[in-house]
């Protein structure tokens, strides 16, 4: 069984791209792939390579980022759930500064994003609870939260039309 992917770029936001995977049905549900090397990582520049994934798991109106680094490409989707995704320019010089794109994931669409350095990374739980999953490639080590850039999640300058009222955040993203 062969699976393909569809990748097409941001309408809004340059060197974000969504990856809309093939899907599988059958009676027993279904079946798709997240990451396949020849056809997912030639997207990263300059000879990086995924490292290591993670995988968060959270509650109903948990708001997890807006983070970001300088150096880590982010391959992230929604596998149990479903989230309402964001990703906002934090690029200084870009053209779309503080611009955001929204998404809605789950298994209804199944997309994933990849996402370049400096642009920031959020996401917003709407189901009862969901499994996050993060696929990063980045040269040397990992930058950490502690060296990685946060915003607040309301940022004014920004300006994210969150569907959840009264989010559950961590000390960092408060």
């Amino acid at each position: 069984m062969a699976f393909e992917f569809e990748i097409y770029p941001s309408a809004l936001i340059k060197g974000v791209l969504i990856i809309k995977p093939s899907v599988a049905y059958d009676i027993r549900g279904n079946i798709w792939t997240s990451f396949e090397k020849s056809k997912i990582e030639n997207l990263l520049t300059d000879d990086i390579v995924f490292k290591h994934d993670k995988f968060s798991y959270s509650h109903k109106n948990v708001i997890r980022g807006i983070h970001s680094d300088n150096k880590s490409w982010k391959l992230v989707t929604c596998v149990y759930g479903k989230i309402f995704q964001v990703v906002v320019d934090l690029r200084p010089d870009s053209d779309t500064h503080f611009k955001y794109e929204s998404f809605y994931i789950s298994k209804e669409n199944q997309i994933l994003l990849l996402i370049p350095p400096n642009v920031g990374n959020a996401y917003g739980v709407i189901s009862n609870e969901a499994v996050y999953h993060y696929k990063l490639a980045y040269e040397g080590d990992y930058i950490d939260a502690d060296q990685q850039v946060t915003v607040k999640w309301n940022d004014p300058h920004i300006g994210i039309k969150w569907p959840i009222e009264n989010p559950i955040l961590s000390e960092r993203d408060k």
